[in-house]
């Protein structure tokens, strides 16, 4: 089935032979612009956020990016995008009939999970996990056909740092079509993202996967978290990674900074004699560990800020500091 073609250069603001650095400081100053912490217009900015993760996911990995330019040469076929003739997968979570393709006779297609058809069927970790499975509880019907369970069906959903934080709930529909009658089912529901969500963690919704044949339960639907991209922090499991970047004299006679965190501004004391790339641990600041109501760590890594250009009484000032220093180097 044709789909829109999602042009991630361009959504980026970037020329299609863009460096990765290039790409990562794009996505950075976008990102920081509709961040819908900062902007005025959330629900817009949300929207922005997600597309602009969406181009950074694919453009950042080497093999999807590798990936999608193969895609890109077709994009401007009339009739809607098609994948090029012999385009096909070489590892999971690649190529037509994954999130938001198809299973048999069965297509699915997400709504609010943050990421679009495009992306779903072309770079999605998901899809229909099986065909319909034999569940041996009587007969069904005069034909005498066993009952079966309808296939499980997996999709990526975007959630953000701050969702990850404090946990939140997500309207997400579910719309099936049967292609070989056309019949088209649609499914609207909550789903809950626990606080402490990791990325690669699966939410398991029971019952709303594809529907079963001859009296037989249906699937379940289970959803990836896809950590967005932020342009400020990173993370590993609970742990989360920010940077701090200071001026020379700020590392060797120390001071006192504010550091942005997921749970707002706190002031941090730098130690005298600290190196660059210093990684300083402020414990339990990171995102919740399940219901035990423990926290991951919140690392800070010190970067020294050089000047772009100095003035001449600057410079004066950098001479003289070479000249009766008595560090090593």
């Amino acid at each position: 089935m044709p789909v829109e073609f999602q042009d991630y250069y361009q959504t980026l603001g970037v020329a299609r032979d863009a460096g990765d650095d290039e790409i990562k400081k794009a996505f950075r100053k976008l990102a920081r612009k509709y961040h819908p912490d900062v902007a005025e217009d959330k629900a817009a900015a949300e929207a922005k956020f997600k597309e602009i993760n969406e181009a950074y996911e694919v453009l950042s990995d080497p093999v999807k990016r590798k990936k999608y330019d193969q895609l890109g040469a077709n994009w401007q076929d009339a009739g809607g995008f098609q994948p090029p003739p012999g385009w096909h997968s070489e590892g999971e979570g690649f190529g037509y009939g994954t999130a938001g393709g198809f299973s048999g006779e069965q297509e699915f297609h997400f709504g609010g999970t943050g990421f679009s058809d495009f992306f779903e069927q072309f770079f999605g970790g998901g899809g229909a996990r099986a065909g319909w499975t034999r569940t041996e509880v009587g007969r069904a019907g005069a034909g005498g056909r066993s009952a079966m369970r309808g296939a499980d069906v997996e999709g990526d959903i975007m959630v953000t740092l701050e969702e990850a934080m404090h946990g939140t709930q997500r309207p997400i529909t579910l719309r099936s079509a049967d292609r070989s009658t056309g019949q088209v089912k649609q499914d609207t529901f909550q789903v809950r993202i626990p606080p402490g969500a990791t990325d690669g963690r699966r939410i398991r919704v029971p019952g709303h996967g594809q529907p079963g044949v001859g009296g037989g339960a249906a699937g379940d639907l289970f959803l990836r978290i896809r950590l967005a991209a932020h342009p400020d922090f990173t993370t590993r499991e609970a742990d989360v990674y920010g940077e701090l970047e200071l001026a020379p004299w700020d590392l060797v006679l120390g001071a006192e900074r504010v550091v942005k965190t997921l749970d707002g501004e706190i002031k941090l004391r730098i130690p005298a004699g600290s190196e660059n790339g210093l990684k300083m641990r402020l414990r339990g600041r990171g995102l919740p560990k399940g219901k035990s109501g423990e926290r991951g760590d919140f690392y800070v890594r010190l970067e020294v800020a050089l000047p772009a250009q100095v003035s001449a009484a600057e410079r004066e000032a950098w001479e003289r500091l070479r000249e009766v220093s008595t560090g090593k180097v």
